[in-house]
C-alpha cells in the first residue's frame, strides 16, 4: 500500500509499508543514494582496495583529525550538552577538512551508540552508511553542480519528512558558495527555522562568496592551515605504515609545498612513491625532480654571485637554472622570498620558514645577511616586483629575467665595481627613477611645486620696456606691483589667502587656505619671472605662518571700532537713536586725499 511519494533531485522513490526503500531493479543491498551516485558495495570496495593516500587514511572519528583541537573541542561539547545549532558552516583553504569534518559530525549526531559511546574501531550501520556516502537521512550534494533555486526547492520539500533510520536528517551541501542568489534566498526560512530533526552542514573554500543573511544563521567554524610540524609528523606516520623508503627531507619538501593542506601532502607523498622503483629511496634530489621544486640552495649562491658583481658567472649560472626547466615567473617568486629572508632573518627561526630551509641554507643566509645593506635588499625587491609585470610584455621572459640579474650587480653597494664610471649612483635611481619614496631627502614640512621645475618662457604679450628688471624686496612690495601690474586676481590671491611665513628675495614661503586658487603658485612664478628676471622659489608650508592682509585690516577694523564705542560722541548717538550701530568709520582726511 502506498503511503507517501517524494522527490529527490529528480529522481522518485517509493516508500512501502513494512518494505525498505527500493527502485525498480534494485535490492537493498546495492541502492544508490541518490546524491552520490555509487553503491554501497563499490564505495568499500574502493576505500578497501584504493591506492590513493588521501582517501585511504582519510579521518573517520574526530580523534583522526588533526590541527583542528579548538573546533573539536567545541562541536564536541555542544553535542555533550544537546546544544546542536540548525547549521554548521565550515571554511578553509582546500584540503584542510571540511567535508571530512561534516561527515564525522553527522556521525555523532545519527551514531546509534549515542554520543558518550561513539563508534571507533568497529562502525555501527549509521557511522558505516555516512562513511560511505549511502546513508539514507544523510545526504551530501554538490552545490558546484546543483546551483539552481529548483535544486533547493526538491531539497526543502524532501527535508518536509522525517528521518527514516536516524535520529536526523542531515544535509551536507560541498562548496556551498556555488549557489545562486536565489536558491540562497529559498533556503533563508527552512535555514532559521527546520524542524526538530533537520541539520545543515555547509562546506565553502570562499566564504566572502555566501551572502550574510545566510552566514548569520549558521555557525560558523574556520578550518586553519595544519602547522609544518603537526603535518610533517603525520605524513611520517603514514609513510611507516606505508613501509615507503622516504627521507626526512624529503618530507619537509613536501610539507613545504602543500602549505599545510593534508590532501596536497598525502597526494604529493602518493606521487613520489608511485615513482619509485621497488627498494628505492626518495630522497630530496629526486623529490624536486618530480616536483619541479627549484632548490633554494642554488638561489643563495646566484645571490652570492650577485653581490660579487661577477656578472658573466651570474649570467652563466642562471642560464643553466634555466635549462632544468625552471618557469621565470616562477624563479621570480622564489628570488623575492629569498630576498624576503635576508631581510628578515635575524627574526626568523627554522620552523618558521615553513621547512623551506635546511640547516645548512639557514646559517648561510644568516652570515651573508651580515655583509649587505638593508637598503640595498629592499631596493632588490622594488627591481624584482617590477620585472614580474615586465615579463607579460616581453615575449622572451627569459632575456628579462637576465637584465633584472645585470640591474642587481649594479645596484649592490658592496659591489667591488662600485667606483668604476658604469656603477650607477644608489640615490640617483631612488630620486629619478622614485622607486623607494622614503629615502628621498626633501624637507618634511615643504611641498615643492612640481610646475615650478619646468623652463618659464618670456611673456610674448609684455608691452617694450615692461621686461625691465624690477626689484621686489617685501611682500607688501610685491602686492603693490600687482596693482601697478593691473593684475588684481594676483593681488586678490595674495590678500585673502595667502599667509607669508617668510620673503626673501628670490623665495617666498607662504601657507595657504582651502580658497587659494590651484594655480596660484603657477601664475605668480610666471609673473615674478618677467617683472625681475630671475626665477623665483615658492614653497608651501605646514606652518600656518602670518595672518593674511585681509584678516589683519578687518581685525584692525574691530579695534578701530571698539575705540570709537567708547567716546562721548557715540554715547550721544546712542541716546538719540538707541537701535543705531557703528559699522564703519570714515577718515574725512583719508576721503579728501582721495
Amino acid at each position: 500500500m502506498l503511503i507517501r511519494n517524494y522527490c529527490c533531485y529528480n529522481r522518485f522513490w517509493r516508500l512501502e509499508v513494512g518494505a525498505a526503500l527500493t527502485r525498480p531493479g534494485l535490492n537493498r543491498s546495492s541502492r544508490r543514494d541518490s546524491y552520490s551516485g555509487s553503491s554501497l558495495l563499490g564505495i568499500k570496495k574502493m576505500n578497501k582496495n584504493s591506492k590513493v593516500l588521501a582517501l585511504k587514511y582519510r579521518p573517520q572519528t574526530f580523534e583522526d583529525l588533526i590541527g583542528q583541537d579548538i573546533i573539536v573541542e567545541t562541536i564536541k561539547n555542544s553535542i555533550k550538552s544537546n546544544k546542536v545549532p540548525n547549521a554548521y558552516l565550515l571554511t578553509g583553504i582546500r584540503g584542510v577538512g571540511k567535508t571530512t569534518t561534516a561527515r564525522i559530525i553527522a556521525k555523532s549526531l545519527n551514531c546509534k551508540n549515542e554520543f558518550k559511546n561513539l563508534c571507533k574501531d568497529s562502525f555501527c550501520e549509521n557511522c558505516e552508511a555516512i562513511s560511505n556516502s549511502s546513508h539514507i537521512d544523510v545526504l551530501e550534494m554538490d552545490a558546484a553542480s546543483k546551483t539552481g533555486v529548483d535544486d533547493v526547492r526538491d531539497l526543502i520539500e524532501f527535508s518536509r519528512y522525517g528521518p527514516t533510520s536516524s535520529k536526523f536528517k542531515i544535509f551536507i551541501i560541498d562548496e556551498v558558495h556555488m549557489l545562486s542568489k536565489q536558491a540562497f534566498n529559498a533556503l533563508l526560512k527552512t535555514l532559521e527555522e527546520p524542524p526538530e530533526y533537520l541539520k545543515f552542514i555547509f562546506a565553502t573554500t570562499e566564504i566572502k562568496k555566501i551572502p550574510i543573511t545566510v552566514v548569520s544563521r549558521c555557525q560558523r567554524f574556520d578550518l586553519a592551515r595544519i602547522k609544518s610540524t603537526t603535518l610533517l609528523k603525520f605524513i611520517s606516520k603514514i609513510k611507516s605504515l606505508e613501509n615507503a623508503n622516504v627521507t626526512e627531507d624529503a618530507l619537509k619538501l613536501i610539507v613545504r609545498i602543500s602549505e599545510g593542506s593534508v590532501r596536497d601532502a598525502l597526494s604529493l607523498l602518493d606521487r613520489g612513491l608511485i615513482s619509485l622503483e621497488s627498494g628505492e629511496e626518495l630522497d630530496l634530489k629526486k623529490a624536486q625532480k618530480i616536483f619541479g621544486y627549484f632548490d633554494k640552495s642554488n638561489l643563495i649562491e646566484l645571490f652570492q654571485l650577485i653581490l660579487q658583481g661577477n656578472e658573466k658567472k651570474v649570467i652563466d649560472f642562471y642560464r643553466k637554472i634555466y635549462d632544468h626547466g625552471i618557469d621565470p615567473k616562477v624563479f621570480i617568486n622564489d628570488l623575492l622570498e629569498l630576498i624576503y629572508y635576508f631581510k628578515n632573518i635575524n627574526s626568523l627561526t627554522l620552523e618558521s620558514t615553513n621547512f623551506s630551509l635546511n640547516d645548512n641554507d639557514f646559517s648561510r643566509i644568516k652570515e651573508i645577511s651580515k655583509k649587505v645593506d638593508s637598503q640595498v635588499l629592499i631596493l632588490f625587491w622594488q627591481f624584482i616586483i617590477r620585472t614580474l609585470s615586465e615579463l607579460d610584455i616581453v615575449s622572451n621572459q627569459n632575456l628579462s629575467i637576465e637584465m633584472l640579474l645585470m640591474r642587481l650587480i649594479y645596484i649592490d653597494s658592496s659591489n667591488p665595481r662600485k667606483n668604476q664610471e658604469k656603477q650607477i649612483n644608489i640615490s640617483e635611481i631612488i630620486d629619478e627613477k622614485n622607486v623607494i619614496p622614503e629615502f628621498k631627502k626633501e624637507p618634511v614640512d615643504q611641498i615643492r611645486n612640481i610646475t615650478q621645475e619646468k623652463k618659464i618662457k618670456p611673456d610674448a604679450n609684455l608691452k617694450a620696456g615692461d621686461n625691465e628688471k624690477i626689484l621686489i624686496s617685501s611682500f607688501e612690495q610685491l602686492i603693490k606691483i600687482c596693482i601697478e601690474k593691473k593684475e588684481l586676481k594676483l593681488k586678490y590671491e595674495l590678500e585673502k589667502n595667502v599667509n607669508l611665513v617668510s620673503f626673501d628675495v628670490g623665495r617666498i614661503e607662504i601657507s595657504f587656505n582651502e580658497n587659494l586658487d590651484k594655480n596660484f603658485v603657477k601664475d605668480l612664478s610666471f609673473k615674478l619671472f618677467n617683472w625681475t628676471n630671475q626665477r623665483w622659489i615658492i614653497t608651501l608650508s605646514k606652518v600656518k605662518g602670518e595672518s593674511s592682509i585681509k584678516e589683519k585690516e578687518k581685525k584692525q577694523k574691530n579695534k578701530d571700532l571698539e575705540i570709537y564705542k567708547k567716546t562721548e560722541l557715540y554715547r550721544t548717538v546712542l541716546k538719540n537713536f538707541p537701535d543705531a550701530d557703528l559699522v564703519e568709520i570714515n577718515n574725512k582726511k583719508e576721503k579728501e586725499d582721495i
